[in-house]
């Protein structure tokens, strides 16, 4: 597994600055000869599919061929010492072609400025973000068959391509794993003589790795749009949705766990970090909240804590219990030594009184709330300030916190078509001036966010950009 961070065409140029090129070619080398031609190039497509997740099936291929043939020719005995060095340094010129044939990345042009190492090590850095929504949908077992047997080779690749940049930001380890047993499945249950049941058997068996996969692609996406301080706020919101009972001392632990979770291994390479930290942070989260609510407590029952994980993932929201009002935090508060994680809890506080109100909203709350105190604490009156901004914040945000926790609230208790109907309906009485393209514009533009933005899986970089829209 830690071999596999190996495989990209510059996979070692971190440290090509301080140990030099030949360093690069031998530790290539030396992973193409333990792992064998087949599974550098298995690994290849998986790595690179990952980094550039927005690529084409025909641009990876042509990424892959060149990357392979570059470890063939240069890792065989007797190569030229130089050829390494020489064939990468061709291939950056290639990237760098009008017409290159590898997959496009807006930074490629900036870098290719940049000649010989820096090149390299630029173009070594670009990625792809990870994809909005994943886009490998599982075939039936009989067209998964189907596929195998016309070209095994080409259904192979075409799965690890796809499910691969789908699933992106899944730990590295975590998709070799999921990847592997998946091909695994087919290659059997495809020439067995009942494969129904095969079918049926192997997916049981690989039920937690697939959980595995799915979640901690989720979680790494927010962990990679949000960074590790943002992620803790959104963790610890959704808890507080979840169970707005709990105090802000039960649940902000809890948050910085997962975070830290996070922290140390969506990019790790460690074989079983990523399960065996999740597993560690769901027996803290059972041990914490199931007395807390019922709901939490029937997730935590089951015997995989996988599963029981997913469950508590999924929870919806709780309906809104009735608080007293929250007080705000005063100047000296928001301005001493503790000033982030009073604003913190002053947003926790608005999110377990609002459950419905969807991530994308209350990150963009969490940013201003990062702007006031360098704008506020610094000014000769921060009291005046800081009054000022919550007077503002207190005209111009209940209408919003109503639209958006209505509009989320509606579209979980409603079917899509239904939803659109009310929708539509209280547009007609909200905008009653409106034309009916507008009326439409405003219809698609709030079902489309509903659809996309108010769900447990949300993508972050996506809904980000529908509430600046």
């Amino acid at each position: 597994m830690r071999a596999a961070l190996a495989l990209l065409l510059f996979l070692a140029a971190a440290h090509a600055e301080h140990r030099g090129k030949d360093y690069v070619r031998e530790k290539v080398c030396l992973e193409y000869k333990m792992l064998g031609k087949e599974n550098f190039r298995t690994l290849t497509i998986i790595a690179n599919s990952r980094k550039y997740s927005n690529g084409t099936f025909e641009e990876m291929g042509h990424l892959v061929r060149e990357i392979v043939s570059l470890a063939e020719t240069c890792c065989a005995d007797g190569a030229d010492p130089s050829c390494y060095d020489a064939g990468s340094s061709a291939l950056s010129v290639k990237s760098c072609g009008a017409d290159s044939p590898f997959p496009a990345h807006p930074g490629t042009a900036e870098c290719c400025t940049h000649e010989g190492l820096e090149r390299k090590l630029c173009l070594a850095a670009l990625h792809h973000p990870p994809l909005p929504l994943p886009r490998y949908l599982q075939p039936s077992d009989q067209e998964l068959c189907q596929a195998f047997r016309k070209d095994p080779r080409e259904f192979e690749d075409r799965f690890l391509y796809e499910y691969s940049s789908s699933y992106s930001q899944a730990p590295l380890p975590v998709l070799l794993g999921s990847t592997r047993t998946f091909l695994s499945m087919v290659s059997t249950c495809c020439i067995s003589p009942e494969p129904t049941g095969c079918f049926l058997k192997e997916k049981l068996q690989r039920k937690t790795l697939s959980l595995l996969t799915l979640t901690s692609h989720r979680l790494c996406s927010r962990f990679s749009a949000y960074g590790k301080d943002k992620v803790t706020f959104s963790y610890l919101a959704s808890l507080a949705q979840k169970v707005p009972t709990a105090p802000f001392e039960d649940l902000f632990p809890l948050a910085e766990d997962a975070a830290e979770v996070f922290s140390q291994c969506c990019d790790s390479t460690a074989e079983a970090c990523m399960q065996k930290k999740l597993l560690e942070h769901t027996a803290k989260a059972c041990a914490a909240l199931s007395a807390r609510d019922s709901r939490f407590a029937n997730c935590c029952k089951g015997k995989n804590l996988m599963e029981n994980y997913f469950c508590i993932l999924a929870l919806p929201p709780a309906p809104a219990p009735k608080l007293p009002e929250a007080l705000e935090p005063t100047h000296k508060e928001l301005c001493g030594k503790e000033g982030a994680l009073q604003a913190t809890r002053s947003l926790f506080e608005l999110a377990r009184r609002h459950p419905s109100l969807p991530d994308a909203i209350l990150a963009k709350l969490y940013d201003a709330s990062k702007k006031i105190p360098g704008e506020c604490c610094l000014a000769k009156d921060p009291s005046a300030c800081l009054h000022s901004k919550h007077q503002w914040m207190g005209a111009e945000l209940p209408p919003v916190l109503e639209m958006t926790s209505q509009l989320c609230e509606q579209y979980a208790k409603l079917g899509f078509l239904d939803f659109k109907k009310r929708l539509r309906q209280s547009l007609a009485v909200s905008a009653p001036k409106a034309s009916p393209a507008q009326l439409d514009q405003l219809l698609e533009q709030r079902a489309s966010f509903a659809s996309t933005c108010c769900t447990p899986e949300a993508p972050p970089l996506l809904c980000a950009s529908k509430v600046q829209a």
